[in-house]
C-alpha cells in the first residue's frame, strides 16, 4: 500500500475539493437536491451508520442510499447538517477524510419537534475515470444524540 501523501501545496487543491464534496452532500441533502447529492457518490458506496440506525454496515448502490435519505427527509421534516475539523489523507487515487459532524431533524406532530446528533464521519473517496473524486464509503460514529427520537425515526406522510 502506498504511503500517505502529506498535505502540500501540490495537493492542497485536492484536499479542498474533497472537503467541498463532503460539504456539498450536506447542502444537497438539506435542500433536497437528490440528483445533486447522488452525483457526488460512486455507483456503489460502503455505508456504516450502525451507531445511528442499528443496521449493519453494507455496500449498496448510491441510488439506494439517496432513495433512503429522500424517503425519510421529505414533506414536513426539515434537516440541517454540518461538519468541521476535516483531516484528509491522500493515497494516490484514493483518499480518506475524517471530520466532526452535527445534524438536526425537525418535524411537528409528536411532542418536541427536534432531534439532534453529533458524531465523527469518515468519508472514503476514489478518483473516477474522468479524474474527478466521488465518495465510495461513508461511516458515522455517533458520539451523542438528544431530543425526540420519533422525529429521527418517522418518515413523514406527504
Amino acid at each position: 500500500m502506498p504511503e500517505s501523501d502529506p498535505v502540500t501545496a501540490a495537493n492542497h487543491l485536492v484536499v479542498a475539493e474533497l472537503i467541498r464534496i463532503a460539504d456539498a452532500i450536506d447542502r444537497a441533502v438539506d435542500a433536497r437536491e437528490w440528483e445533486r447529492a447522488r452525483s457526488l457518490f460512486a455507483a456503489t458506496v460502503h455505508v456504516d451508520f450502525e451507531s445511528l440506525s442499528g443496521q449493519p454496515p453494507a455496500t449498496i448502490s448510491a441510488d439506494a442510499l439517496i432513495a433512503a435519505w429522500s424517503g425519510n427527509l421529505r414533506g414536513a421534516k426539515t434537516s440541517f447538517h454540518m461538519r468541521t475539523n476535516h483531516q484528509v489523507t491522500i493515497e494516490g487515487d484514493r483518499a480518506t477524510m475524517v471530520s466532526a459532524g452535527y445534524a438536526w431533524n425537525r418535524m411537528e406532530g409528536n411532542g418536541d419537534p427536534l432531534w439532534e446528533v453529533w458524531g465523527d464521519y469518515t468519508h472514503r473517496f476514489a478518483r473516477d475515470a474522468d479524474g474527478g473524486w466521488r465518495v465510495d464509503g461513508m461511516i458515522l460514529r455517533v458520539t451523542h444524540q438528544r431530543g425526540n427520537f420519533w422525529v429521527r425515526d418517522t418518515a413523514p406522510q406527504d
